[in-house]
């Protein structure tokens, strides 16, 4: 019986919790034996304070769950013993005693082709094949026996045109299940309905995919200085989100008996051109809010903020009005959920993190991020090698939650610990809650099949994280 992390846990058994289990017991300790096929956890009863292990394996659609309790012990290593000696019987038994009975249809396999091999994506080609996405493969498999596909056409979208969009489902599937929420599948629309001990809200994905002309791609503006990068910015990207964000609007998903009475959240990611997502973020702030904000210094060095006011993006012949909560329809969107990390790099970080793939394969993460010093007014870059023992990410890292200030329905940021929270103040200033280390966007490269062992040991003294504060100016 091997001790592991608790992600690397959640990632076999996480999506079996209910959220009530947290009302009655402690998680202590977890466990894995031959590989991770069982894992088991140690945890502590609130009321009586003894210890008790739970075994879980896979059932007939290879999803964890669990399949034997120890009897409770008075003390921490008693129960050890006693969950050691379970775990030791369940990895001789044959698969099928833990069979639960309950199993309905076909098993769940995302990287089964339904359709030719001409027509498959060429991102999801690579996460399939090459070994240098085998943390993302790996990591995706015990999280996909969980994903129920309300649509019906997940999987052949996830192969071909719907790679992006599946993904970014994944994704927000993945971190609503580590922040404590049960995920209600069953309803087609929206995406998610979520319960968790903090209350429930709905969400619907949305993604901004690239601009298409007559069916084909067309290319986004060049950006060659920074009057190219703020007009990209200010209303290239405004417009972009805007018509993805209005196109739902006009579902009215609020009026729908399960969500009626619930914060409802629209959860968009940038897709629309190669790494965008890393630099848009503030692209989607201006348009959501409808205010820009430069900055002044005092003589003593005090930063203050001025907010501007924003009418309206244009593009071409394109324009339309700032301030998506400012639109009508609007106040029935609790708030907006952004990330950049959204993406196949976020899976294959979190993978070797915890223990997956084919253990050949070496990542350095580099990007900004958050510097706390309230004169700042540039971000720290950060560079860090994931494999390194000081590596730590989580699935919400990198969240952004936008709050609408006219919502009938306000969500509670308590319910997204972990996330970054933004709020609209009086006179256009924005207030945000900031976790320590949050990323403002980052790029990750990945080379296989390396010694990873060897290149950690030769860079011993530089594998935690490093931060180098950008210069104002």
């Amino acid at each position: 019986m091997k001790p592991i992390s608790e992600s690397r846990f959640n990632a076999f058994a996480g999506y079996a919790r209910r959220p009530i289990a947290a009302l009655t017991a402690n998680e202590l300790e977890f466990f894995e034996v031959d590989d991770g096929r069982i894992v088991g956890m140690i945890v502590e009863d609130r009321t009586d304070q003894d210890f008790g292990g739970l075994v879980i394996a896979q059932d007939a659609h290879k999803r964890f769950r669990c399949v034997r309790i120890t009897e409770f012990k008075p003390t921490l290593e008693e129960a050890r013993e006693a969950l050691s000696l379970e775990m030791a019987i369940a990895v001789q038994a044959p698969p099928e005693e833990f069979y639960q009975g309950d199993e309905q249809g076909d098993v769940i396999d995302f990287f089964d082709p339904v359709g030719d091999q001409e027509q498959l994506n060429p991102d999801f080609y690579k996460l399939s094949t090459e070994e240098s996405y085998s943390p993302a493969k790996s990591i995706i498999e015990p999280m996909m026996r969980w994903y129920e596909d309300a649509d019906g056409n997940f999987v052949e979208q996830f192969q071909t045109t719907g790679f992006d969009q599946r993904i970014w489902e994944l994704y927000l599937f993945a971190t609503f299940t580590e922040l404590g929420f049960e995920i209600d599948r069953s309803k087609n629309v929206p995406d998610f309905c979520c319960r968790g001990l903090f209350g429930a809200f709905t969400a619907e994905a949305v993604t901004v995919g690239p601009t298409k002309a007559g069916g084909e791609i067309v290319a986004p503006p060049k950006i060659e200085n920074d009057e190219d990068l703020l007009a990209y910015l200010s209303h290239y990207m405004p417009i972009k989100f805007g018509s993805s964000l209005y196109s739902k609007l006009g579902k009215k998903y609020w009026e729908r008996d399960h969500v009626k009475g619930k914060p409802f959240i629209l959860a968009i990611h940038d897709f629309s051109a190669p790494g965008s997502m890393v630099y848009t973020r503030s692209a989607l702030e201006t348009y959501a809010f409808g205010f820009t904000h430069e900055y002044e210094r005092s003589e003593d060095g005090v930063l203050k903020i001025l907010p501007q006011k924003v009418i309206e993006h244009k593009w071409g012949e394109k324009v339309i009005p700032s301030g998506f909560f400012d639109q009508p329809d609007t106040e029935n969107i609790s708030a907006l959920i952004f990330s950049n990390s959204g993406t196949i790099s976020k899976f294959n970080r979190m993978g070797i993190l915890n223990g997956f793939g084919s253990g050949n394969v070496l990542a350095v993460r580099e990007g900004t991020m958050v510097d706390h010093d309230p004169n700042a007014t540039t971000p720290k870059y950060f560079r860090v090698i994931v494999n390194s023992d000081g590596y730590e990410e989580t699935w919400v890292e990198g969240l952004t939650l936008i709050h609408n200030p006219k919502a009938l329905v306000p969500l509670d940021p308590d319910m997204f610990p972990g996330a970054c929270h933004l709020f609209l103040a009086d006179g256009g200033q924005i207030v945000s809650w900031t976790p320590d280390f949050f990323p403002f966007g980052s790029t990750t490269r990945h080379w296989a099949p390396v010694d990873v062992k060897a290149v950690l040991e030769e860079f011993s003294d530089g594998t935690h994280f490093v931060w180098t504060p950008q210069q104002d100016g």
